[in-house]
């Protein structure tokens, strides 16, 4: 009787048991913490850069997606929803002067991008770049020490180059290929010379996010 009694008792734990391990593994992949929530809100980038005729190269960089909220506005009697987004994202680019060689660099970047997309997919982005770092290489450099003439390693110097870029661009939702970007890039040199050296670069490229399944 005891054995019976306890039957359905042990039934109905089990059930429980079972019913809350499997809504736990469904919300885990719902939480901030796992691995695919990150990869869902995170995108890789690739393009072109450089100043068109004087200075050329490549830029790769990482965006987060931290913040991301919806706006309605009402204009001429018509509901227009955009989406707007706050990302963390960081860049790494060498760029060079194919002929001279004499502007050759490697450059890299973190900062935060604000970003507006309409339904549409149309995009319009800020991006902020306090934390900058540009390294120049020199062609080949001799120093003189005394009575020898000694071959310098890596010529060149660093400088702090923080950097405001102001683009557009394109999202498609679903695509491994998630979107494509253009932007201007004005950038600071510090300390160069006596002063600064303000630069300009434009830049295009490619959004990839690998977390989602259509090609």
């Amino acid at each position: 009787m005891k054995r019976k009694s306890l039957l359905p008792l042990l039934f109905l734990l089990q059930s429980t048991v079972f019913s809350y391990g499997q809504n736990q593994s469904k919300d885990e992949t719902d939480t901030p913490l796992s691995s695919a929530y990150f990869w869902d809100r995170t995108e890789f980038k690739v393009g072109l850069v450089g100043t068109v005729f004087w200075s050329n190269g490549l830029s790769v960089g990482a965006e987060y997606l931290w913040k991301e909220n919806e706006k309605t506005k009402t204009r001429r009697g018509e509901e227009r929803t955009n989406i707007h987004q706050f990302l963390f994202n960081g860049n790494l680019g060498f760029v060079t002067n194919f002929s001279s060689k004499t502007d050759t660099g490697a450059y890299t970047n973190f900062g935060l991008t604000w970003r507006r997309t309409n339904k549409k997919g149309r995009q319009f982005s800020i991006e902020l770049n306090p934390l900058g770092y540009y390294r120049s290489f020199l062609p080949e450099t001799y120093k003189v020490n005394g009575e020898s003439v000694d071959k310098v390693f890596l010529p060149g110097r660093g400088y702090y180059a923080p950097s405001l870029s102001v683009g557009i661009g394109r999202q498609r939702k679903g695509k491994v290929r998630s979107g494509s970007y253009f932007n201007i890039n004005y950038t600071m040199r510090t300390p160069y010379n006596s002063g600064a050296l303000p630069t300009f670069s434009l830049q295009y490229g490619f959004r990839f996010n690998f977390n989602n399944k259509k090609p």
